[in-house]
């Protein structure tokens, strides 16, 4: 099974959702790994590989310190991110800039090799839904083609509720299945914004997308863990 992990927009949290998640995946002895689609704004990017090694993306770095897990040959050899820009812009852009080609048949064979060893993949996004990965295919084109549902990842910061259902909205219209949405509290700068934000979304959800599951990413530390519910997987 694949899930892709996009956001309502950019630094929203999905690098930290997508590890925690793993995380608690991994807590319930589900054979998960972690894939990011293109790692784009990678400073000094001729430093990165060494000894012909391939660069090591930065997100797949925070998620396995958050899954506590070591690298593993799927990330030294770059399978589970395939490619990588200095630019930090949308793919498409960062690609050109660095003089590069990005072919999305990479990055799929790249999730079906991963899939014939575990058994949940996590594919998580650059940017939101309708980020250009090339000129020619957005990120929803490439998930609505390979029919992966998909984890919205959203916060309590001002314009979430306008950018989390034009999201959910953009899922819909392409007859995918919004599988999950997560709160991330980390906007939680003021409590009547958070608390106001999360009953409109659960209440929307409740009526537009009632098999969507509602998750909360409340704190990281070594022994936080997202509450699953049993049907999750």
């Amino acid at each position: 099974m694949v899930i892709f992990i996009s956001g309502i927009d950019t630094d929203i949290g999905k690098t930290i959702a997508t590890g925690m998640l793993a995380r608690s995946l991994m807590a319930q002895n589900i054979n998960v790994m972690t894939q990011k689609l293109v790692q784009t704004g990678v400073a000094a990017l001729e430093n990165q590989g060494l000894n012909g090694q391939k660069a090591i993306s930065d997100d797949i770095l925070t998620h396995r310190e958050l899954m506590q897990i070591p690298l593993n040959d799927f990330d030294i050899d770059g399978t589970t991110c395939p490619y990588f820009f200095s630019k930090p812009a949308s793919p498409h852009l960062a690609a050109a800039m660095d003089n590069a080609v990005l072919n999305i048949d990479d990055i799929t064979c790249a999730t079906q090799t991963l899939q014939r060893h575990f058994d949940v993949i996590l594919l998580e996004g650059a940017g939101g839904l309708l980020v250009p990965i090339t000129k020619n295919c957005l990120t929803l084109d490439y998930i609505a083609e390979q029919g992966y549902p998909v984890i919205l990842v959203t916060s309590g910061r001002l314009g979430s509720i306008n950018h989390t259902l034009l999201s959910i909205e953009a899922v819909k219209s392409r007859g995918l299945k919004l599988h999950s949405l997560i709160y991330n509290t980390i906007h939680d700068d003021d409590a009547d914004i958070s608390q106001s934000t999360q009953d409109f979304l659960q209440r929307y959800l409740k009526k537009h997308a009632p098999d969507c599951h509602w998750l909360v990413l409340n704190r990281i530390d070594d022994n936080a863990l997202l509450e699953l519910p049993a049907n999750f997987i």
